[in-house]
């Protein structure tokens, strides 16, 4: 199945409006929900393509190597502009998404039900799975969904709301086609379709998905397909809207925990945070890039003492360029680079410790901490978002190697800063779509 023309679609603006609304149907009553769920790290035991019992160093080297593939996705995605001429796109190459991730989280799909892992994606919206009858499929570690087998399938009709809300699509025998790329050259493709979804017991009925018939591409193979947690009308998230309040959280792991035990994803009433402190901001919602989770970070400091940033380094820009997105599938966080600059000369500053090559391990700013380590003093990091400050103890900042080398979990970029887990980990985080705002509190994830 090709898709070498794509039919004009209709442009909406969804930000003012809900799901409900952009797609113009009544959808079926969602009872409220409250879940939890595992959330398995790629590298981790667990892990349906786990490498084995590989060490701390050599899975932050595999998860840098990966963010580093996630950036550059990310970047294309905020700078790619598709044109449609004539009732075509000029680009052939559908609008890119980010499409990979850090954590697989168990669901099931249909009735009789099809178990699978798929991947948990804040960057992407399109929620889809392999299908049979499967022109190019990738080996996954667990069947191919077959619609044939299921009796609450159906496809989304050629003229739907939904259908128009695709990026890139096409229409042929009345079905919608989709195609999204995913910027290293990894794909998917078929047609849209309505299926149940079982998570944690509880199905969720006619949620709109890609039934993926032509899947290319080595960035997916550790599941049988992705689930959209973006803010985009397409995602998973967004279709379950009210019945999970419009909300979700997560508490991720240190990634040096054993790599035997999961974090945890909270939909709905589950999702609230508790604690002695929680900080609010709002979440910024570009209207060029709506599926991304944009903070207003606006100061960082380090040690109490406010780093000389230029104004506006991390502002979001009109074109859909710049700004911070928070980003569960990133590892390591990357600042645009006169704000990585200010950072890295102050941690020199304060860090009395000879540096090391971090080359090996793709870093850049590292110590040699083999003597001196218990005794140094490293200071606190502060993002100060608006309304609220973020402080990253060492050990949300600082990955330590039984070797004795010690790095900086960042790195620089240009056109976009990214907010990664390794600075979320053991940090209750709650989006709340509704009020438009993401909490969060300190929390032993491994306690919850």
């Amino acid at each position: 199945m090709l898709l070498s023309i794509f039919r004009l679609m209709q442009c909406r603006n969804v930000n003012k409006h809900s799901v409900n609304e952009l797609l113009g149907v009544s959808l079926p009553h969602r009872p409220r929900l409250g879940l939890r769920i595992d959330l398995v790290h790629r590298d981790s035991l667990l892990s349906p393509i786990s490498p084995g019992n590989i060490s701390s160093i050599e899975r932050l080297k595999r998860a840098i190597g990966r963010s580093q593939d996630r950036l550059e996705k990310l970047q294309m995605s905020a700078g790619l502009k598709s044109e449609r001429l004539g009732g075509q796109v000029k680009d052939v190459q559908a609008p890119v998404s980010a499409g990979n991730g850090e954590f697989l989280m168990q669901m099931a799909i249909g009735k009789p039900t099809l178990s699978y892992s798929a991947i948990l994606d804040t960057g992407s919206d399109l929620t889809w799975t392999q299908c049979m009858p499967c022109s190019d499929c990738y080996k996954q570690p667990t069947s191919i969904y077959d619609p044939s087998l299921s009796s609450t399938y159906s496809t989304v009709p050629c003229k739907s709301s939904m259908c128009l809300a695709l990026p890139a699509s096409a229409c042929t025998s009345a079905a919608c086609e989709y195609l999204y790329t995913y910027g290293d050259y990894s794909s998917t493709q078929g047609i849209l379709s309505y299926e149940t979804f079982t998570l944690s017991s509880q199905s969720v009925p006619h949620i709109a998905f890609g039934c993926g018939q032509d899947n290319e591409g080595s960035g997916f193979i550790q599941g049988g397909g992705l689930i959209g947690f973006g803010r985009g009308p397409l995602s998973f998230i967004s279709q379950v809207g009210e019945s999970v309040g419009n909300k979700f959280s997560y508490c991720l792991m240190s990634v040096t925990d054993s790599a035997s035990k999961t974090s945890s994803l909270f939909l709905g009433d589950t999702a609230s945070l508790s604690g002695k402190i929680v900080g609010s901001t709002p979440l910024i919602q570009s209207s060029s890039q709506p599926t991304f989770y944009y903070l207003s970070l606006q100061a960082i400091s380090v040690g109490g003492k406010l780093l000389n940033i230029p104004h506006g380094t991390f502002d979001l820009q009109p074109d859909g360029t710049g700004g911070l997105i928070i980003d569960s599938g990133t590892t390591i966080t990357y600042l645009e680079q006169a704000g990585y600059d200010s950072l890295k000369k102050a941690l020199i500053s304060s860090i009395s410790l000879p540096q090391a090559d971090g080359t090996t391990i793709g870093l850049d700013l590292c110590y040699n901490a083999k003597s001196g380590h218990s005794t140094t003093k490293f200071p606190t990091i502060t993002f100060h978002f608006k309304g609220a400050n973020y402080n990253l103890p060492k050990q949300n900042y600082i990955y330590v190697d039984s070797s004795g080398i010690i790095c900086l979990a960042m790195l620089p970029s240009s056109g976009m800063s990214i907010f990664g887990n390794f600075q979320q980990q053991n940090y209750h985080i709650l989006y709340d779509n509704g009020k438009n705002e993401l909490s969060f509190s300190r929390k032993v994830c491994d306690s919850m």
